[in-house]
């Protein structure tokens, strides 16, 4: 699934064009604290499940759950306080929206929903911002 939301990303905001990475690209920015090359970026990382209602009968075991999905958006400025940043962050954030919400993979039950979006630094000119997504899907197992 989270090959699938780059591959949407990619599609529908062409700002982000061939900067958009997973989660072992992520991992070596923190690893390294570094920051990409070239910003923005984004990197989408699967950040869990969370179990909801099920039922069990006719030899069947079925439950619903929500799948979240985070894009975690980097930008750079040459302006330290990156205030002139801001305007643009806020187009970008609402084009990754755009592009994630009320759009689904043919396999999910649901489609993507917007859980909360927030501001994890902003520090001499860096931002780096956090959308989360869920999707509704359902587990259908025969014990």
């Amino acid at each position: 699934m989270i090959a699938d939301v780059m591959q949407r990303i990619q599609a529908k905001v062409p700002q982000l064009d061939k900067r958009i990475y997973g989660a072992a690209d992520f991992a070596n920015l923190m690893r390294t604290n570094t920051l990409p090359k070239q910003t923005p970026s984004a990197y989408v990382l699967g950040l869990g499940l969370q179990g909801g209602t099920s039922d069990a009968g006719a030899g069947y075991y079925t439950q619903m759950f929500d799948r979240a999905i985070g894009v975690v958006l980097t930008f750079k400025s040459y302006d330290a306080t990156a205030d002139r940043l801001l305007d643009d962050i806020e187009g970008l954030l609402d084009q990754v929206i755009a592009a994630v919400v009320g759009w689904g993979p043919n396999e999910e039950v649901g489609v993507f929903r917007l859980a909360r979006g927030n501001l994890v630094t902003m520090k001499s000119g860096t931002v780096i911002y956090q959308i989360d997504f869920t999707i509704k899907d359902q587990l259908r197992i025969t014990p």
